[in-house]
């Protein structure tokens, strides 16, 4: 080695010498190829007669050493002709070491077979490098290769673990119908211009993590068998995925789409994870698939303007993640969790299947959840959707929470709210609930004791979750809903102030009959709240007792028959008179011309005496029943009684209109609209 050559880089190993190639003015740094052996110099700075003997010597399948050396064309395609294997006409190269190399010019290694470990660590490629049909057989390592051209593998093989981690593409980067049988490394990577891995086969692990694509990348078609890792890596050209699979765990963490992001037709069977990434532009899922969950949590929507539609058959995430611009999500799934999502401006879910959590949801603009009736139909297609992963089930949507939404700028559509838990939400006196939409109810069963107990209307789950934790015994909480372990424990006010300001949501919506079942529902929550007074309770027990608050027609006509027949039995018995009174005319007889002073009395009414079977005669009911249908209706029949009987018509006529006004109230409160 000369005096004038440069150091050798750190770590380099022992074997790695200069190639003793003298410095010059033309060359002022020196030759940091390794030599070839017995020699003092590299490949490419050995005389003309020593470079003929090595490479004459070489054969098919031999192992080669030219780390850091300079390659020109002329001397690549020397140096391949000379490992050429004429039965199958192509170079066989055994271990390949090219770290630190420079191919200056393009260097073409088109269907060479490397049949051992070939490592181009560090290697720079100053013209188009052609991997084209190469086979690797043993490991083929890039890391920190340059490639300042076009960089081709069209069609390559990777048997063994391959890495590219901390590459540079300079120029495109084509890697279509590659295949990767074991690991491919590509972390940290750089392709500044478009990249190409259309129809890839990735068998093993494939990581991209903190890889920058600058140009445009396409991946349509290619094949994930195992890991897909592309976490924090930064797409700012398109990034095209139309009709790849993903048998493992696809991993898009905190990465950046700042071009279009399209995963149409895409089929994830592992579990999707795009957490914390941003879509800067449109983010297209029209026709994916998802076996397992799909997880956008954290994820940030800049301008997609529709989301879907996808199907998955797991659990879609949503949570805290953020849609800046109006927006359309349309998904068949059997959850979708958008706790704590942000929509900063209007949004509309299409959903099919889904159980939906929509806790400490932020709504700045009008959000609508529907239940769609129908499939859906592929963008730019007459096909609809498969939902295959979803056969079996219901398409109905179902809303599980809305704790902590602000629901002033909330609209339900045809959904399920039996399970739904609104403790937390504020404004729900403004929640739209249009179409459809279904809540809990009673319980049906109630074992074989009790049929008769509760009547049939719309609950919140909050109730059911109170009555269980407050009843006495099993059997009385039997038929209603047990509380989940997070459900928190409210008091009777708490959910009585939710069924008043669901029940104004459901008046100010013109559904009368539903609201009157929630008015119940409050009615029934104050009655049981110990903190209200004494005199209070009291007063909605008798009105629960009598009429159901005023809802329940059945029981206040009960009241009204039992207190007409109570009526009847009395004026039978003791308030009609033995006979109804004559009036008697008296006077005294005076002489001609004289005038005469007649006196008529009504003598008081008798008394009914005697044994009382005999006083129940039709005659005696048919006066009764006068009286107390007279009664009913507010009006006097006009019949003389006794003292008990006037009494008694008394009371009749303030309590049995009373009871008939309940019944009409209940059944106007039914069909109301």
């Amino acid at each position: 080695m000369t005096s004038g050559a440069p150091p050798l880089p750190p770590n380099t190993p022992p074997s790695w010498q200069h190639c003793g190639h003298d410095a010059t003015s033309a060359d002022p740094v020196g030759c940091r190829g390794i030599h070839v052996p017995g020699h003092t110099a590299c490949l490419a700075h050995l005389a003309d007669t020593d470079r003929n003997a090595y490479l004459n010597a070489l054969t098919p399948g031999a192992g080669i050493d030219h780390r850091g050396t300079p390659f020109t064309e002329d001397l690549l395609h020397r140096l391949l002709t000379a490992l050429h294997n004429p039965n199958f006409s192509q170079a066989h190269i055994g271990n390949a070491r090219f770290d630190g190399a420079t191919f200056t010019g393009d260097a073409s290694f088109g269907g060479v077979n490397f049949t051992g470990d070939a490592w181009f660590d560090g290697a720079t490629f100053t013209g188009d490098a052609w991997f084209g049909g190469v086979t690797f057989t043993g490991v083929a390592w890039f890391d920190g290769a340059t490639f300042t051209s076009d960089a081709v593998f069209g069609e390559a093989t990777f048997t063994a673990n391959t890495r590219f981690n901390g590459a540079t593409f300079t120029g495109d980067a084509l890697f279509g119908e590659v295949n990767f049988t074991g690991d491919a490394w590509f972390d940290r990577a750089t392709f500044t211009g478009d990249t190409w891995f259309g129809e890839a086969t990735f068998t093993s692990d494939a990581v991209f993590g903190r890889a920058t694509f600058t140009g445009d990348t396409r991946f349509n078609g290619a094949t994930f068998t195992s890991g897909a890792w592309f976490d924090r890596a930064t797409f700012t050209g398109d990034a095209r995925f139309h009709g790849v699979t993903f048998t493992g765990d696809a991993r898009y963490h905190g990465v950046t789409f700042t071009g279009n992001a399209w995963f149409g037709g895409v089929t994830f069977t592992g579990d999707a994870r795009f957490g914390e990434a941003t879509f800067t532009s449109d983010a297209r899922f029209n026709g994916a698939t998802f076996t397992s969950n799909a997880q956008f949590d954290r994820a940030r929507f800049e301008m997609a303007s529709r989301l879907g539609p996808l199907v998955c058959g797991a659990k879609v995430v949503l949570d805290g993640s953020v849609f800046d611009q109006p927006v359309t999500v349309e998904m068949a799934a059997r959850e979708v969790s958008c706790a704590r999502t942000r929509w900063a401006s209007t949004a509309t879910l299409h959903l099919r299947y889904a159980e939906v959590d929509l806790r400490d949801a932020v709504l700045e603009y009008p959000v609508v959840v529907a239940a769609r009736p129908d499939p859906f139909p592929l963008l730019n297609s007459d096909d609809l959707l498969s939902e295959a992963e979803l056969s079996g089930r219901e398409p109905g949507v179902r809303l599980t929470s809305v704790g902590g939404v602000d629901a002033a700028h909330l609209a339900l559509h045809t959904i399920d709210l039996s399970m739904c838990r609104f403790a937390g939400a504020i404004h729900l006196d403004q929640l739209r609930v249009d179409g459809w939409c279904t809540f809990a109810t009673t319980p049906t069963d109630r074992g074989r004791h009790f049929h008769w107990r509760w009547s049939r209307r719309n609950t919140l789950t909050e109730e059911h979750h109170w009555r269980v934790r407050t009843a006495g015994r099993p059997a009385r909480a039997h038929g209603w809903t047990t509380p989940p372990r997070d459900a928190p424990e409210l008091p009777p006010a708490a959910v009585a102030s939710l069924y008043r300001q669901i029940r104004k949501s459901l008046e100010d919506g013109k559904n009368e009959p539903d609201a009157a079942d929630f008015y119940y529902g409050e009615c029934e929550m104050r009655r049981h709240d110990t903190t209200r007074p004494q005199s209070e309770r009291a007063l909605l027990t008798a009105y629960w007792a009598l009429s159901g608050y005023g809802l329940r027609a059945a029981r206040a006509l009960v009241w009204l028959g039992a207190a007409m027949a109570a009526t009847v039995a009395v004026m039978v018995l003791w308030g009609l008179p033995v006979d109804d009174p004559k009036p008697a005319t008296t006077g005294r007889q005076a002489a001609v011309g004289q005038q005469v002073t007649l006196t008529t009395d009504t003598p008081d009414p008798v008394n009914p005496a005697g044994p009382l079977p005999d006083r129940a005669t039709s005659e005696r009911f048919e006066k009764a029943l006068r009286v107390v249908v007279n009664s009913v209706v507010f009006r006097s029949s006009g019949q003389d009684l006794t003292t008990i009987g006037t009494y008694t018509e008394m009371a009749s006529r303030l309590a049995e209109p009373v009871l008939l006004g309940l019944a009409v109230l209940a059944v106007r409160s039914r069909v109301k609209r």
